[in-house]
Protein backbone atom coordinates (compact mmCIF):
# COMPACT_ATOMS: atom_id res chain seq x y z
CA UNK A 1 0.00 0.00 0.00
CA UNK A 2 3.31 2.60 1.04
CA UNK A 3 4.77 1.40 -2.13
CA UNK A 4 1.35 2.38 -4.28
CA UNK A 5 1.40 5.85 -2.73
CA UNK A 6 4.62 6.71 -3.50
CA UNK A 7 4.32 5.52 -6.78
CA UNK A 8 1.34 7.62 -7.80
CA UNK A 9 2.66 10.48 -5.31
CA UNK A 10 5.91 10.82 -7.74
CA UNK A 11 4.26 9.99 -11.06
CA UNK A 12 2.00 13.16 -9.73
CA UNK A 13 5.18 15.32 -9.11
CA UNK A 14 6.81 14.59 -12.42
CA UNK A 15 3.75 14.61 -14.49
CA UNK A 16 3.13 18.15 -13.38
CA UNK A 17 6.53 19.57 -14.15
CA UNK A 18 6.38 18.23 -17.18
CA UNK A 19 4.08 19.53 -18.14
CA UNK A 20 5.08 23.19 -16.88
CA UNK A 21 8.46 22.73 -18.28
CA UNK A 22 6.04 21.87 -22.30
CA UNK A 23 4.44 24.81 -21.04
CA UNK A 24 7.19 27.35 -20.52
CA UNK A 25 9.39 26.43 -23.41
CA UNK A 26 7.51 24.36 -25.63
CA UNK A 27 6.39 25.81 -29.30
CA UNK A 28 4.15 29.89 -29.16
CA UNK A 29 2.22 28.50 -31.79
CA UNK A 30 -0.80 31.17 -30.49
CA UNK A 31 1.53 33.93 -29.24
CA UNK A 32 1.97 36.93 -31.14
CA UNK A 33 -0.11 37.85 -33.99
CA UNK A 34 -1.07 35.47 -36.29
CA UNK A 35 -3.99 34.25 -38.16
CA UNK A 36 -4.84 31.63 -40.17
CA UNK A 37 -5.34 31.56 -43.90
CA UNK A 38 -6.34 29.49 -46.78
CA UNK A 39 -4.65 28.60 -49.98
CA UNK A 40 -7.49 30.55 -51.58
CA UNK A 41 -6.55 33.37 -49.92
CA UNK A 42 -2.97 33.20 -50.09
CA UNK A 43 -3.24 33.80 -53.84
CA UNK A 44 -5.26 36.39 -53.43
CA UNK A 45 -3.51 38.27 -51.38
CA UNK A 46 -0.69 37.57 -53.16
CA UNK A 47 -1.70 38.69 -56.30
CA UNK A 48 -3.01 42.34 -54.65
CA UNK A 49 0.10 42.81 -52.51
CA UNK A 50 3.63 41.01 -54.03
CA UNK A 51 5.93 43.78 -54.50
CA UNK A 52 7.55 42.53 -56.94
CA UNK A 53 4.52 41.25 -59.20
CA UNK A 54 3.09 45.36 -58.70
CA UNK A 55 6.44 46.08 -60.23
CA UNK A 56 6.44 43.82 -63.13
CA UNK A 57 2.98 45.00 -63.82
CA UNK A 58 4.11 48.55 -64.51
CA UNK A 59 5.67 47.40 -67.64
CA UNK A 60 2.53 46.78 -69.48
CA UNK A 61 2.34 50.39 -69.02
CA UNK A 62 5.57 51.17 -69.90
CA UNK A 63 4.89 49.03 -73.24
CA UNK A 64 1.79 51.08 -73.82
CA UNK A 65 3.47 54.40 -73.87
CA UNK A 66 5.86 53.04 -76.30
CA UNK A 67 2.85 51.80 -78.67
CA UNK A 68 1.72 55.72 -78.45
CA UNK A 69 4.76 57.08 -78.95
CA UNK A 70 5.74 55.26 -81.85
CA UNK A 71 2.33 56.75 -83.72
CA UNK A 72 4.14 59.96 -83.53
CA UNK A 73 5.26 61.91 -86.45
CA UNK A 74 8.42 63.71 -86.43
CA UNK A 75 8.50 67.39 -85.25
CA UNK A 76 8.45 70.71 -87.39
CA UNK A 77 10.86 73.03 -86.35
CA UNK A 78 10.00 77.06 -86.75
CA UNK A 79 13.32 79.26 -86.78
CA UNK A 80 13.33 82.68 -86.75
CA UNK A 81 16.19 85.70 -87.18
CA UNK A 82 16.87 89.20 -87.32
CA UNK A 83 19.29 92.22 -88.91
CA UNK A 84 20.72 95.02 -88.49
CA UNK A 85 22.07 96.22 -91.76
CA UNK A 86 23.92 98.99 -90.38
CA UNK A 87 20.96 100.87 -90.52
CA UNK A 88 22.08 104.11 -88.47
CA UNK A 89 25.67 104.24 -90.61
CA UNK A 90 24.74 103.62 -93.69
CA UNK A 91 21.00 103.63 -93.92
CA UNK A 92 20.65 99.61 -95.06
CA UNK A 93 17.33 99.20 -92.99
CA UNK A 94 16.65 96.12 -91.24
CA UNK A 95 15.96 92.15 -92.56
CA UNK A 96 14.02 89.25 -90.38
CA UNK A 97 12.94 85.80 -91.59
CA UNK A 98 11.10 82.61 -90.57
CA UNK A 99 11.51 79.52 -91.75
CA UNK A 100 9.15 76.25 -90.80
CA UNK A 101 10.89 72.66 -91.78
CA UNK A 102 10.33 68.80 -91.16
CA UNK A 103 11.06 65.74 -91.75
CA UNK A 104 9.67 63.92 -94.53
CA UNK A 105 10.19 59.71 -93.21
CA UNK A 106 10.05 57.51 -96.42
CA UNK A 107 10.80 53.95 -96.26
CA UNK A 108 7.80 53.08 -93.95
CA UNK A 109 9.88 53.58 -90.79
CA UNK A 110 6.79 55.21 -88.59
CA UNK A 111 4.73 51.93 -89.77
CA UNK A 112 7.62 49.45 -88.99
CA UNK A 113 8.02 51.35 -85.73
CA UNK A 114 4.02 51.06 -84.78
CA UNK A 115 4.30 47.44 -85.55
CA UNK A 116 7.36 47.00 -83.28
CA UNK A 117 5.98 48.66 -80.25
CA UNK A 118 2.75 46.38 -80.58
CA UNK A 119 4.64 43.51 -80.86
CA UNK A 120 6.38 44.28 -77.93
CA UNK A 121 3.76 45.30 -75.72
CA UNK A 122 2.32 41.69 -76.43
CA UNK A 123 5.88 40.46 -75.71
CA UNK A 124 5.38 42.60 -71.80
CA UNK A 125 1.93 40.91 -71.81
CA UNK A 126 3.57 37.32 -71.88
CA UNK A 127 6.66 38.13 -70.13
CA UNK A 128 3.82 39.05 -67.16
CA UNK A 129 2.16 36.22 -67.73
CA UNK A 130 5.19 34.32 -67.49
CA UNK A 131 6.25 36.09 -64.06
CA UNK A 132 2.76 35.25 -62.56
CA UNK A 133 3.55 31.33 -63.30
CA UNK A 134 6.37 31.65 -61.76
CA UNK A 135 5.66 33.42 -58.88
CA UNK A 136 2.29 31.37 -58.48
CA UNK A 137 4.06 28.24 -58.86
CA UNK A 138 7.21 29.17 -56.24
CA UNK A 139 4.67 30.65 -53.88
CA UNK A 140 2.45 27.78 -53.84
CA UNK A 141 5.64 25.40 -53.14
CA UNK A 142 6.73 28.09 -50.00
CA UNK A 143 2.72 27.64 -48.92
CA UNK A 144 2.99 23.98 -48.89
CA UNK A 145 6.43 23.62 -47.53
CA UNK A 146 4.82 25.77 -44.38
CA UNK A 147 2.44 22.78 -43.92
CA UNK A 148 5.07 20.79 -44.28
CA UNK A 149 7.08 22.18 -41.50
CA UNK A 150 4.30 22.04 -39.29
CA UNK A 151 3.15 18.71 -39.73
CA UNK A 152 7.22 18.11 -38.75
CA UNK A 153 6.99 20.00 -35.77
CA UNK A 154 4.26 18.45 -34.96
CA UNK A 155 5.44 15.09 -35.15
CA UNK A 156 8.94 15.92 -33.23
CA UNK A 157 6.17 17.25 -30.51
CA UNK A 158 4.75 13.65 -30.29
CA UNK A 159 7.92 11.89 -29.91
CA UNK A 160 9.31 14.32 -27.46
CA UNK A 161 5.95 13.87 -25.11
CA UNK A 162 6.07 9.92 -25.57
CA UNK A 163 9.62 10.07 -24.42
CA UNK A 164 8.90 12.24 -21.94
CA UNK A 165 6.48 9.66 -20.83
CA UNK A 166 8.87 7.11 -20.86
CA UNK A 167 11.55 9.09 -18.94
CA UNK A 168 8.70 9.94 -16.17
CA UNK A 169 7.92 6.29 -15.76
CA UNK A 170 11.48 5.17 -15.48
CA UNK A 171 11.92 7.44 -12.73
CA UNK A 172 9.72 6.11 -10.94
CA UNK A 173 10.78 2.52 -11.29
CA UNK A 174 14.24 3.28 -10.64
CA UNK A 175 12.84 4.65 -7.54
CA UNK A 176 10.76 1.35 -6.88
CA UNK A 177 14.30 -0.04 -7.56
CA UNK A 178 12.73 -2.21 -10.54
CA UNK A 179 15.53 -0.82 -13.17
CA UNK A 180 18.46 0.37 -13.40
CA UNK A 181 19.82 4.18 -12.81
CA UNK A 182 21.48 4.01 -15.86
CA UNK A 183 18.59 3.29 -17.94
CA UNK A 184 16.47 5.70 -16.16
CA UNK A 185 19.49 8.54 -16.79
CA UNK A 186 19.73 7.55 -21.15
CA UNK A 187 15.74 7.56 -20.54
CA UNK A 188 16.16 11.47 -19.70
CA UNK A 189 18.99 11.89 -22.05
CA UNK A 190 16.78 11.30 -24.96
CA UNK A 191 14.17 13.04 -23.71
CA UNK A 192 16.63 16.11 -23.28
CA UNK A 193 17.89 15.55 -26.97
CA UNK A 194 14.10 15.09 -27.79
CA UNK A 195 13.14 18.87 -27.15
CA UNK A 196 16.54 20.26 -28.71
CA UNK A 197 14.94 18.34 -32.56
CA UNK A 198 11.94 20.16 -31.37
CA UNK A 199 12.97 23.08 -30.90
CA UNK A 200 14.52 23.40 -34.37
CA UNK A 201 11.71 22.24 -35.94
CA UNK A 202 9.78 24.80 -34.51
CA UNK A 203 12.30 27.34 -35.54
CA UNK A 204 11.78 25.79 -38.87
CA UNK A 205 8.37 26.12 -38.71
CA UNK A 206 8.36 29.39 -37.59
CA UNK A 207 11.20 30.75 -40.50
CA UNK A 208 8.79 29.12 -43.10
CA UNK A 209 5.88 31.47 -41.74
CA UNK A 210 8.05 34.56 -42.60
CA UNK A 211 8.57 33.57 -46.03
CA UNK A 212 5.05 33.50 -46.29
CA UNK A 213 4.46 36.53 -45.19
CA UNK A 214 6.54 38.31 -46.87
CA UNK A 215 5.05 36.64 -50.37
CA UNK A 216 1.93 38.27 -49.40
CA UNK A 217 2.70 41.61 -47.46
CA UNK A 218 4.09 45.14 -48.23
CA UNK A 219 5.66 46.13 -45.03
CA UNK A 220 7.75 43.64 -42.71
CA UNK A 221 5.63 44.17 -39.61
CA UNK A 222 2.90 42.53 -41.30
CA UNK A 223 0.96 39.23 -39.82
CA UNK A 224 2.13 36.05 -39.50
CA UNK A 225 -0.25 33.65 -41.63
CA UNK A 226 0.04 30.25 -40.87
CA UNK A 227 -1.31 27.90 -43.35
CA UNK A 228 -3.94 25.45 -43.41
CA UNK A 229 -4.47 23.02 -46.07
CA UNK A 230 -4.91 19.79 -47.15
CA UNK A 231 -1.92 17.40 -49.19
CA UNK A 232 -5.17 14.72 -49.57
CA UNK A 233 -5.88 16.78 -53.14
CA UNK A 234 -3.37 16.64 -55.80
CA UNK A 235 -4.23 13.19 -57.04
CA UNK A 236 -4.44 13.62 -61.00
CA UNK A 237 -4.83 11.72 -63.32
CA UNK A 238 -2.70 12.80 -66.80
CA UNK A 239 -1.61 11.26 -70.33
CA UNK A 240 2.05 12.56 -71.25
CA UNK A 241 1.30 13.14 -75.41
CA UNK A 242 -1.88 15.50 -74.11
CA UNK A 243 0.28 17.34 -71.98
CA UNK A 244 3.26 17.69 -74.16
CA UNK A 245 0.25 19.27 -76.68
CA UNK A 246 -1.02 21.28 -73.95
CA UNK A 247 1.87 22.78 -73.37
CA UNK A 248 3.14 24.12 -76.79
CA UNK A 249 -0.44 26.53 -76.42
CA UNK A 250 -0.33 27.58 -73.12
CA UNK A 251 2.99 27.08 -71.54
CA UNK A 252 4.32 30.71 -71.05
CA UNK A 253 8.10 30.77 -72.07
CA UNK A 254 7.21 28.75 -74.83
CA UNK A 255 4.72 31.51 -75.71
CA UNK A 256 7.27 34.25 -75.00
CA UNK A 257 10.37 32.64 -77.21
CA UNK A 258 7.43 32.42 -80.58
CA UNK A 259 6.35 36.44 -79.53
CA UNK A 260 10.41 36.75 -79.48
CA UNK A 261 10.74 35.63 -83.14
CA UNK A 262 7.94 38.13 -83.80
CA UNK A 263 9.46 41.05 -82.45
CA UNK A 264 12.90 40.06 -83.67
CA UNK A 265 11.54 40.11 -87.43
CA UNK A 266 9.59 43.85 -86.09
CA UNK A 267 13.26 44.95 -85.53
CA UNK A 268 15.12 43.53 -88.84
CA UNK A 269 11.64 45.11 -90.75
CA UNK A 270 12.37 48.59 -88.61
CA UNK A 271 16.26 48.23 -89.62
CA UNK A 272 15.88 47.87 -93.02
CA UNK A 273 13.42 51.11 -93.27
CA UNK A 274 15.66 53.09 -91.17
CA UNK A 275 18.41 52.90 -94.07
CA UNK A 276 15.71 54.44 -96.86
CA UNK A 277 16.77 57.99 -96.95
CA UNK A 278 14.39 61.34 -95.48
CA UNK A 279 13.69 64.29 -96.71
CA UNK A 280 13.80 67.50 -95.52
CA UNK A 281 11.22 69.96 -96.59
CA UNK A 282 11.02 73.82 -95.37
CA UNK A 283 9.32 76.73 -96.42
CA UNK A 284 10.19 80.38 -95.14
CA UNK A 285 9.90 83.79 -95.76
CA UNK A 286 11.93 86.73 -94.80
CA UNK A 287 11.73 90.61 -95.03
CA UNK A 288 13.77 93.32 -95.81
CA UNK A 289 12.94 96.67 -94.96
CA UNK A 290 13.15 100.26 -96.88
CA UNK A 291 17.22 101.36 -97.37
CA UNK A 292 17.35 104.86 -97.78
CA UNK A 293 20.78 104.57 -98.33
CA UNK A 294 21.52 108.01 -101.15
CA UNK A 295 23.78 105.78 -103.07
CA UNK A 296 21.67 102.83 -103.75
CA UNK A 297 18.39 103.01 -102.02
CA UNK A 298 15.95 99.91 -102.54
CA UNK A 299 12.61 99.81 -101.31
CA UNK A 300 11.07 97.29 -98.62
CA UNK A 301 10.68 93.64 -100.26
CA UNK A 302 9.13 90.39 -98.92
CA UNK A 303 10.62 87.10 -100.08
CA UNK A 304 9.07 83.49 -100.26
CA UNK A 305 10.89 80.64 -100.24
CA UNK A 306 11.01 77.02 -100.64
CA UNK A 307 13.53 73.87 -100.78
CA UNK A 308 14.25 70.06 -100.03
CA UNK A 309 17.19 68.68 -98.32
CA UNK A 310 18.41 64.69 -99.57
CA UNK A 311 20.63 63.36 -96.77
CA UNK A 312 23.84 61.55 -98.37
CA UNK A 313 23.65 58.25 -96.59
CA UNK A 314 27.03 57.32 -96.45
CA UNK A 315 26.59 55.56 -93.53
CA UNK A 316 24.42 52.86 -95.48
CA UNK A 317 27.69 51.33 -96.39
CA UNK A 318 28.39 50.26 -92.74
CA UNK A 319 25.20 47.84 -91.95
CA UNK A 320 26.04 47.26 -88.63
CA UNK A 321 22.76 48.08 -87.63
CA UNK A 322 20.80 45.61 -89.72
CA UNK A 323 23.36 43.06 -89.14
CA UNK A 324 22.94 43.00 -85.97
CA UNK A 325 19.15 42.83 -85.91
CA UNK A 326 19.58 39.81 -88.47
CA UNK A 327 21.75 37.96 -86.04
CA UNK A 328 18.92 38.93 -83.24
CA UNK A 329 16.68 36.94 -85.45
CA UNK A 330 18.57 33.84 -85.72
CA UNK A 331 19.19 34.11 -82.36
CA UNK A 332 15.26 34.21 -81.40
CA UNK A 333 14.85 31.00 -83.80
CA UNK A 334 17.65 29.11 -82.48
CA UNK A 335 16.13 29.69 -78.68
CA UNK A 336 12.83 28.94 -79.88
CA UNK A 337 13.89 25.56 -81.27
CA UNK A 338 16.19 24.97 -77.91
CA UNK A 339 12.55 25.55 -75.73
CA UNK A 340 10.98 23.48 -78.36
CA UNK A 341 13.24 20.71 -77.29
CA UNK A 342 13.32 21.38 -73.92
CA UNK A 343 9.40 21.47 -73.43
CA UNK A 344 9.55 17.88 -74.06
CA UNK A 345 12.41 16.55 -71.63
CA UNK A 346 10.96 19.16 -68.50
CA UNK A 347 7.59 17.66 -68.92
CA UNK A 348 8.29 14.10 -69.20
CA UNK A 349 10.85 14.52 -65.98
CA UNK A 350 7.97 16.38 -64.23
CA UNK A 351 5.25 13.40 -65.16
CA UNK A 352 7.55 10.81 -63.87
CA UNK A 353 8.68 12.08 -60.92
CA UNK A 354 4.54 13.01 -59.66
CA UNK A 355 4.01 9.47 -60.72
CA UNK A 356 6.82 8.02 -58.29
CA UNK A 357 5.70 10.42 -55.47
CA UNK A 358 2.00 9.13 -56.28
CA UNK A 359 3.40 5.47 -55.79
CA UNK A 360 5.65 6.07 -52.59
CA UNK A 361 2.04 7.82 -50.96
CA UNK A 362 0.29 4.97 -51.46
CA UNK A 363 2.98 2.67 -49.73
CA UNK A 364 3.43 5.23 -46.54
CA UNK A 365 -0.86 5.21 -46.79
CA UNK A 366 -1.11 1.28 -47.08
CA UNK A 367 0.88 -0.24 -44.30
CA UNK A 368 4.56 1.37 -43.31
CA UNK A 369 2.81 4.10 -40.91
CA UNK A 370 0.79 1.79 -39.00
CA UNK A 371 3.11 -1.18 -38.60
CA UNK A 372 5.95 1.52 -37.64
CA UNK A 373 3.04 2.71 -35.20
CA UNK A 374 2.41 -0.77 -34.07
CA UNK A 375 5.60 -1.75 -33.45
CA UNK A 376 6.45 0.95 -31.32
CA UNK A 377 3.36 1.01 -29.34
CA UNK A 378 3.80 -2.48 -28.57
CA UNK A 379 7.54 -2.43 -27.10
CA UNK A 380 6.82 0.80 -25.50
CA UNK A 381 4.36 -1.32 -23.74
CA UNK A 382 6.38 -4.51 -23.77
CA UNK A 383 9.30 -2.15 -22.00
CA UNK A 384 7.13 -0.76 -19.23
CA UNK A 385 6.08 -4.35 -18.65
CA UNK A 386 9.81 -5.29 -18.12
CA UNK A 387 10.11 -7.67 -21.23
CA UNK A 388 12.02 -5.23 -23.79
CA UNK A 389 14.67 -3.04 -23.06
CA UNK A 390 15.07 0.77 -23.46
CA UNK A 391 17.21 0.15 -26.55
CA UNK A 392 14.63 -1.42 -28.37
CA UNK A 393 12.28 1.25 -27.56
CA UNK A 394 14.39 3.86 -28.21
CA UNK A 395 15.00 1.73 -31.91
CA UNK A 396 11.50 1.50 -32.43
CA UNK A 397 11.18 5.20 -31.43
CA UNK A 398 13.51 6.63 -34.11
CA UNK A 399 12.02 4.18 -36.42
CA UNK A 400 8.19 5.56 -36.09
CA UNK A 401 9.96 8.64 -36.14
CA UNK A 402 11.99 8.36 -39.52
CA UNK A 403 8.77 6.80 -41.29
CA UNK A 404 6.57 9.71 -40.04
CA UNK A 405 8.91 12.31 -41.16
CA UNK A 406 9.59 10.77 -44.23
CA UNK A 407 5.52 10.35 -45.31
CA UNK A 408 6.02 14.41 -44.62
CA UNK A 409 8.29 15.02 -46.83
CA UNK A 410 6.92 12.30 -49.37
CA UNK A 411 3.73 14.37 -48.98
CA UNK A 412 4.85 17.65 -49.95
CA UNK A 413 7.27 16.31 -52.73
CA UNK A 414 4.18 15.23 -54.25
CA UNK A 415 2.19 18.30 -53.77
CA UNK A 416 5.28 19.93 -55.42
CA UNK A 417 5.66 17.58 -57.91
CA UNK A 418 2.22 18.26 -59.40
CA UNK A 419 3.04 22.12 -58.81
CA UNK A 420 6.01 21.82 -61.28
CA UNK A 421 4.27 19.56 -64.09
CA UNK A 422 1.55 22.17 -63.98
CA UNK A 423 3.87 25.11 -63.86
CA UNK A 424 6.14 23.09 -67.05
CA UNK A 425 2.62 22.27 -69.31
CA UNK A 426 0.79 25.42 -68.30
CA UNK A 427 -2.48 24.35 -66.80
CA UNK A 428 -3.36 25.40 -63.13
CA UNK A 429 -6.18 23.87 -61.19
CA UNK A 430 -4.21 23.50 -58.12
CA UNK A 431 -6.50 23.98 -54.75
CA UNK A 432 -6.29 22.45 -51.26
Amino acid sequence: MNNLKKYIGIGLVILCSGSTLYAQNGHTENSGNKNAITYKEFLSRMISNNLSYTAERFNIDIAEAEVQAAKAFPDPELSFGWADNQQKRMQMGYGFEAELSWDLELGGKRKARKNLARDQKVLAELELQEFFHTLRAESTVTFLEGMQNKMLFDIQRDSYLSMQQVAQSDSIRYSLGQISKVDAIQSKLEAKSMWNDLQDADDTWENSLVEIRNIISVNRHDTIYVPEGSFDKFARLFDLDDLIVTAQNNRADYLVARQNKVVAGRQVALARAERAIDLGLSVGVENNSFVKNAVAPTPGNTVVKAGISVPLKFSNRKESGLKTALYEEKQADLEYLSIELELEKEITQAYRNYLTKQKQIYRFENGMLQEAKEVFEGIKYSYQRGASSLLEVLDAQRTYNEIQQAYAETLFEYASALVELEKAVGIWDIDF
